[in-house]
């Protein structure tokens, strides 16, 4: 955290002196208001683009946070949290990297031929269809050859399990899980690296980004025998504009993904954030080798792989690495000093950290019920929607089912969303969208 010096603590209780007996102190600073007597400080101006009177707001942000304003009531940088994937960026670069690890036989047999050494959560079914599909193809600890048409059955289970949570026979995959703190298909891809570095996947992360940005929007590539997989990405160039004018405006940035960590840490490098500045799912390393378990957080412990960069794990990260918060107390929502000031997301698995925002939360909008509920409610003033900038979705024709079904509680049952006070929120009409 940057602290201002006392120097420049006495100049802004001067320049805050001065305005009020002159009657003009104001909530935010003039866009030229300099941060120090002498100096010159020009706030930045976010780029078009963006939804109704969004633009506005995020500049109101922008101006009332910034180092230019010298009445900042913290001495500390203010704290903005991005999500990843659909949030920054459109599609998915924890997709974008499983296709290009199964096109290119990235991933290794497991030991002992036993699925469910990747994941504590797999199925005896899906366990059963890996190592039928898989289990001639490989030595343990040797790749799969997923590349290959001897390979397409591997890839075709691999891809299944992972894209659909399912074996191609329609079993289910995982089972009992907790659904606030882990998904399990999410976390299985970095498990699925096991055996690599970290270097080594960025490398595999860094192959995939070229193919998926060179390709033409629309895309499709063959996965196994499928010719359906998405293959391309690209950054929202509003996105990376917000990016780049917070931390001109000397915002601490961050990103919280759900994706591997190496695969996010390349990603972010096109919007200029720094690998210390990204959360995502942690392996635990052996002998410089990621492992198929997960770093843990607050009271889950190192390769108990019970909670990951998601709902709830996504606030527990960013209080652990953020904000320095250790133990079970970084489960748990912290003062207003201790959160970020904006955040910014587009699925229910977004929800917590930006629930935990205290100016202004930013919703990117494909229809996801929980956090349509709450930012359409809007009970506190502090949510603004936007339609996605890529691939706009239509209007949804039903209202969303706040009053009934919206939540998805640990233990996988669903019930009505709950403002912070325990009322219920009726049920909320999409009502931004693209036409």
């Amino acid at each position: 955290m940057t602290r201002l010096s006392p120097t420049r603590r006495l100049q802004a209780a001067a320049v805050a002196a001065a305005a009020i007996a002159a009657g003009t102190l104001v909530a935010a600073a003039p866009a030229a208001q300099a941060a120090r007597p002498g100096a010159h400080c020009t706030t930045p101006k976010l780029a078009a683009g963006w939804y109704g009177d969004n633009q506005a707001r995020l500049q109101q942000l922008i101006d009332q946070y910034g180092s230019c304003n010298p009445y900042r009531p913290s001495r500390e940088k203010p704290v903005a949290v991005f999500d990843w994937d659909n949030t920054v960026v459109k599609n998915d670069v924890g997709d974008a990297t499983m296709f290009w690890l199964l096109r290119n036989g990235k991933i290794r047999q497991p030991a002992g031929g036993d699925w469910t050494t990747t994941s504590r959560y797999l199925t005896p079914a899906a366990a059963q269809a890996l190592a039928t599909a898989c289990g001639p193809l490989a030595r343990p600890g040797a790749p799969l050859p997923t590349g290959t048409p001897a390979g397409a059955p591997c890839a075709d289970e691999l891809n299944a399990v992972y894209g659909t949570a399912a074996t191609r026979t329609g079993a289910a995959a995982f089972a009992g899980w907790d659904h606030r703190t882990i998904e399990p298909a999410y976390a299985w891809l970095p498990q699925l690296t096991q055996g690599w570095t970290a270097s080594e996947v960025r490398g595999f992360a860094a192959a995939a980004r070229t193919e998926n940005l060179a390709a033409p929007v629309g895309t499709k590539q063959q996965v196994g025998t499928t010719t359906t997989a998405t293959g391309w990405v690209r950054y929202y160039d509003q996105q990376r504009d917000l990016i780049k004018g917070l931390q001109k405006a000397g915002f601490d940035v961050w990103i919280s993904s759900a994706s591997p960590q190496p695969v996010v840490e390349v990603w972010a490098q096109g919007v200029g954030v720094k690998a210390d500045h990204v959360i995502g799912i942690r392996n635990t390393t052996r002998n410089g080798r990621l492992t198929a378990h997960l770093q843990g957080c607050g009271s889950v412990k190192d390769g108990a792989d019970t909670m990951i960069t998601y709902i709830d794990g996504k606030r527990c990260w960013i209080n652990k690495e953020v904000f320095g918060v250790r133990g079970p107390a970084a489960e748990k929502v912290q003062p207003a000093s201790r959160r970020q000031v904006f955040a910014a997301g587009d699925s229910d698995t977004d929800i917590s950290f930006l629930r935990d925002a205290t100016a202004l939360r930013l919703v990117v909008n494909r229809n996801k019920n929980e956090l349509m509920c709450r930012a359409y409610d809007n009970s506190d003033g502090k949510w603004i929607v936007n339609p996605m900038f890529i691939e706009p979705k239509k209007q949804k024709t039903s209202p969303y089912p706040c009053s009934t079904t919206g939540y998805t509680d640990h233990d996988g049952t669903a019930g009505p969303v709950r403002r912070g006070d325990t009322s219920v929120i009726p049920d909320q009409t999409d009502s931004v969208f693209s036409n």
